[in-house]
């Protein structure tokens, strides 16, 4: 693992009262996306895929008189396709203006990001038709040039997703940045437990919906299977269950200096039993402990 910055070794983006912009970019694969949610958490108004031509437009208009937005975060990246030739001159113009600009580009080696997007399945964006290899060697070309303008370059070739998130954080210089975050996910285990969980749940104790056929075709999201799951003494004997030890874990977790907290719970096909579970303890957890906290549904579009 390497880090390398162009100018500071890491971004004061507290340094004083001006508006500030942080620009996020880098290889498809290489964590734009676990650090925009980063600085999401921290406060920050963050804009995915914008296509540079109306970065300035929108900056103005984020600090305009009134507007109550003072740290904006454009993610930019190769999606934005014919427009992406003018993010060079669009990132110039902004560091030489009179807001604190700080610009964050993620990469990591190809083998590390071939694999990603094979885990994931999904298409390379600068693919043209060819293979992940490919696109990698395409858009990485691409990128030199922008590269070169970036304040602090993160190599996360072998960082997990939390490891990504404490080297943001601690990049930041942001004080609200040592607050725990919580992660709560939801699961199948045919597909396999998630690697990174702090504590997992298992709720197959539960009837499963997937059996009652006119419940299959929903997911845990939508209120016929809520009603289903919950409507079953055993699931609010689980939440009691869990949400007491969530009030003994959560606060000895913030004691010990823990930064995130990943609670995954898992069902066969993490599509019913889980997702409806995971909602009601997302929503708990942010009702009672302050606390930023997201839910995330990992198996809920897979077939």
């Amino acid at each position: 693992m390497s880090d390398q910055a162009t100018h500071p070794a890491s971004l004061d983006v507290s340094s004083d009262l001006r508006p500030r912009i942080l620009i996020i970019s880098g290889m498809s694969g290489a964590g734009r996306s676990t650090a925009s949610n980063v600085v999401e958490d921290l406060g920050w108004f963050v804009i995915d895929n914008l296509p540079p031509t109306l970065i300035e437009r929108v900056a103005d208009l984020a600090f305009a008189p009134g507007s109550s937005v003072t740290k904006l975060a454009l993610v930019a990246d190769v999606r934005g396709r014919e427009f992406f030739n003018e993010l060079v001159d669009t990132i110039h113009k902004l560091q030489h203006s009179e807001l604190d600009v700080r610009f964050v580009f993620l990469e990591a080696d190809d083998e590390a990001l071939v694999r990603r997007f094979e885990e994931t399945r999904r298409r390379h964006p600068a693919a043209d038709g060819g293979g992940v290899l490919d696109g990698i060697r395409r858009e990485r070309d691409k990128l030199r040039e922008l590269r070169g303008l970036a304040d602090l370059i993160i190599d996360t070739t072998n960082l997990n997703v939390h490891e990504l998130r404490d080297r943001v954080l601690s990049v930041m210089d942001d004080e609200n940045a040592a607050a725990l975050r919580i992660d709560v996910i939801s699961f199948g285990f045919k597909h396999g437990s998630p690697r990174d969980a702090d504590l997992v749940f298992d709720v197959r104790f539960l009837p499963n919906p997937h059996w009652v056929e006119e419940l299959r075709p929903f997911s845990g999201r939508d209120r016929e299977v809520r009603d289903y799951v919950f409507s079953r003494p055993s699931a609010e004997r689980f939440m009691d269950a869990l949400t007491h030890l969530l009030d003994v874990v959560v606060p000895g977790y913030v004691e010990e200096g823990k930064r995130y907290l990943t609670i995954a719970i898992g069902c066969t096909g993490g599509r019913h039993r889980s997702v409806a579970i995971g909602d009601r303890i997302g929503e708990y957890l942010r009702e009672t402990t302050g606390l930023p906290v997201s839910v995330q549904h990992r198996d809920l579009g897979v077939g």
